[in-house]
């Protein structure tokens, strides 16, 4: 009896951590004297967010909880956080070497970070089954039954089944956004506030996720995260630009070294596992993108337009907008018009936000 209960406990709970949330269309005020009903908007599920089918890159924001410091110097008292970018940086790296999850881009901000994915859910499938336990084994303790499976001991047709499932579950979490995330946020909080000394949330919420649907969508994007620290006033070149991965890619371009990151298109990459652009054409973009930020005028435009942007039909006035305000204008997916529209059909959906400021389709 007691066993038959702790089965239906573990399935129950299993049920449970699978449900996403939903979305309610209206949430009526206690406290409303006119017994009107008051439309809230509330999350979206993550399903609804994330699609493998319809891209697989995506952006993914995540901000500290009230006064919490990620990293940098706090101006209130003082205190250096600066140490914790290289957590956060290392962490990433060792993720994205385990995951079938490669970064693009990323930024660490004082108080916030961005990291730009692509989910390679091919190579995902092509582990084998000793390699898929290996990379799970890397953040987590295996369960005695795979360790029997590992040394030849199970042997029963029931003890296998289970073992496949197993595996099949730890495949399918191993090219997971969310659980790549997880990892990233939960060791960053339980260091953080270990060395703060206290407990409780460190992140605001859970992340922000934007899908990014087509070619012009990616670049722009991946140039709006790398532009946060001049955007912010801290700093005023790429190159000077702290914990980026335009910064890192500048390094290892100097110093005739191979980068940890998804690479660009080249001899030796296509556009099917590589980002789908030359990397010299992408530091002109930044390069000249920053200097529009340093102008600081409304309408200004630098001189010297990259031939990027004509090959992707943006013009430059749009452009200077989009690395202004990417996460405002796109808040959940970025992309051409046709794109956003076959979003909304999929998700059933009529309208996205950003459908006014999409970009036009590539003309070619």
């Amino acid at each position: 009896m007691i066993l038959f209960i702790s089965i239906i406990i573990y399935y129950l709970k299993d049920i449970q951590n699978s449900i996403s949330y939903k979305q309610p269309l209206i949430a009526v005020s206690p406290t409303n004297k006119s017994k009107s009903s008051i439309i809230k908007r509330m999350t979206i599920s993550r399903a609804q967010q994330i699609d493998l089918s319809v891209t697989p890159y995506y952006h993914c924001v995540n901000r500290c909880v009230r006064r919490a410091f990620l990293c940098g110097v706090d101006d209130h008292t003082g205190i250096s956080y600066e140490h914790r970018r290289g957590w956060i940086s290392d962490r990433i790296k060792a993720l994205s070497e385990t995951f079938a999850i490669d970064v693009a881009a990323y930024a660490v901000m004082s108080n916030h970070y961005h990291i730009v994915l692509r989910v390679d859910q091919k190579q995902a499938e092509f582990w084998n089954t000793l390699e898929v336990i290996e990379r799970w084994n890397t953040f987590f303790k295996l369960p005695v039954l795979i360790s029997r499976f590992i040394k030849g001991e199970c042997t029963t047709s029931a003890e296998l089944k289970v073992v496949n499932e197993i595996i099949e579950k730890w495949r399918t979490r191993l090219h997971d956004i969310s659980w790549f995330m997880r990892l990233l946020n939960e060791s960053i909080a339980r260091e953080s506030n270990k060395e703060d000394n206290v407990t409780g949330r460190f992140w605001e919420g859970r992340f922000k996720s934007q899908a990014l649907l087509d070619e012009q969508a990616v670049i722009a994007c991946m140039a709006y995260v790398d532009l946060n620290p001049i955007r912010a006033g801290m700093a005023k070149t790429p190159e000077q630009s702290d914990f980026t991965s335009i910064q890192e890619r500048i390094q290892k371009v100097m110093q005739k070294q191979s980068c940890d990151l998804l690479p660009f298109v080249d001899c030796t990459h296509n556009k099917e596992t590589a980002i789908p652009f030359e990397l010299n054409d992408y530091i002109a973009l930044v390069d000249w993108s920053g200097r529009a930020i340093l102008q600081n005028k409304r309408g200004s435009i630098p001189a010297n337009t990259p031939p990027i942007l004509h090959r992707l039909g943006i013009d430059e006035r749009s452009w200077v907008q989009h690395i202004h305000y990417f996460e405002r204008q796109f808040p959940t997916a970025a992309g051409n018009i046709d794109k956003l529209r076959q979003l909304a059909e999929k998700t059933s959906r009529s309208w996205i936000k950003g459908m006014r400021q999409a970009f036009s389709p590539i003309p070619f």
